[in-house]
């Protein structure tokens, strides 16, 4: 028990720094853009290179992880990632910036995926909604703190200097990891291996990447555009809305652990509305709040629905790992990558929707929140119909 809660530190606060270093590009991104004479169109260039990394390294890290464990899959991306965040800061212009960031995305890929395949080695399956909660309740908590922090590095050590100390933390995680982390115990019991191309061809797999797409499309506006939003549409500064976005993500660090818990409580007593439920229930409070959101006229009345829309799209994140471990076994972390790539796919196009779809409009974002919330409506429909005895004996 005590190796367990020692493990659910860990990988809470790899979740943290993860985050911490995706986030602060957002927090920055008005004196990077202005250093570097970079318009909006190429900062959504700069976001989506990132999420397009993070996308296609998610299978090549999950088959990793799962050929040979975590202890070293985890060890190598986080002192990979902080290297190239350390780096972020040497950038000189455009290209240079999108490289670095497709670096840093490449390397972040295999943290989750990892992390589910030590799920799936120390934790039995009526532990992996919370275990999946707490985790990524830290990846919130890093970004929403990253808002703050940043704003402080920034006036401190400008951009290139925050981004140069937030390499350090993750550096001196990846030493505690390998000093403590083994990939064994093994699961308890023998279990049979069920082939990937026939999970991947299964309805339920092809079901939960299609709503990952969803979750991250909407879940992405929040660290790439959703500061920015708030500064321009609102006419606020850079540390009034810092603040309202961490207020933001902190109420989704919530939503992780409620989702979490009610997933495992389902788990014991309806065990078919476990992963179904509470990711159900939140695409359609996601999508409520979305389709609100273009009217909203104040900065505090956005600010509440952009509330609410997170807290919704993160109900759904536990469940939707928690569902990858039923059904990939031994090979949780390629499936879950799987699943992970094609919901970063989804935060790539966002990154880029999001200003087009604004030129579109006029320079209203409004369409943009339609788009998401009509995402978060079929999203729904998807768990609704989710296969719920698919779970594999790997």
């Amino acid at each position: 028990m005590i190796a367990r809660g020692v493990l659910l530190v860990l990988l809470f606060l790899l979740s943290w720094i993860l985050y911490l270093d995706r986030a602060a590009i957002s927090t920055a991104k008005d004196l990077v853009a202005k250093d570097l004479a970079l318009s909006n169109d190429a900062m959504g260039v700069v976001f989506g290179s990132f999420a397009l990394a993070y996308a296609l390294g998610q299978i090549p890290a999950g088959w990793f992880a799962d050929r040979f464990g975590p202890r070293w899959t985890l060890t190598i991306v986080v002192s990979a990632w902080s290297l190239f965040t350390s780096l972020t800061g040497l950038a000189s212009g455009f290209t240079s910036m999108v490289v670095v960031r497709f670096l840093f995305g490449l390397a972040e890929a295999g943290a989750f995926p990892a992390s589910a395949r030590a799920f799936y080695t120390w934790l039995p399956p009526a532990l992996h909604g919370r275990a999946n909660g707490i985790i990524f309740s830290g990846s919130r908590l890093g970004a929403a703190l990253s808002f703050p922090i940043l704003s402080g590095l920034l006036d401190a050590s400008g951009w290139r200097g925050a981004f140069f100390l937030l390499g350090i933390p993750g550096l001196v995680w990846a030493i505690v990891w390998f000093a403590w982390f083994r990939d064994k115990p093994a699961p308890s019991a023998a279990r049979t291996d069920i082939p990937l191309s026939k999970i991947f061809a299964s309805r339920g797999m092809l079901q939960v990447m299609a709503q990952y797409f969803a979750s991250n499309f909407t879940f992405f506006l929040c660290l790439s555009w959703m500061l920015p939003y708030l500064m321009e549409r609102y006419k606020i500064d850079r540390d009034s809305a810092s603040w309202y976005s961490m207020v933001i993500l902190l109420v989704g660090a919530t939503a992780q652990w409620v989702s979490g818990f009610l997933t495992d409580w389902l788990f014991r007593r309806y065990p078919q509305w476990s992963r179904r439920g509470p990711a159900l229930g939140g695409f359609m409070l996601s999508s409520t709040a979305l389709l609100l959101l273009s009217r909203a006229e104040t900065v505090e009345s956005a600010v509440a629905l952009f509330t609410l829309a997170t807290f919704g799209t993160e109900m759904t994140i536990s469940p939707s790992w928690a569902y990858c471990i039923d059904i990939g076994g031994g090979k949780s972390g390629s499936v879950s990558g799987a699943m992970n790539m094609i919901g970063n796919l989804g935060g790539f196009v966002s990154a880029s929707a999001f200003p087009l779809l604004a030129r579109w409009n006029g320079g209203d974002a409004g369409l943009y929140f339609l788009v998401a919330a009509g995402l978060n409506v079929m999203s729904a429909v998807f768990w609704l119909r989710m296969p719920v005895g698919e779970r594999s004996n790997a």
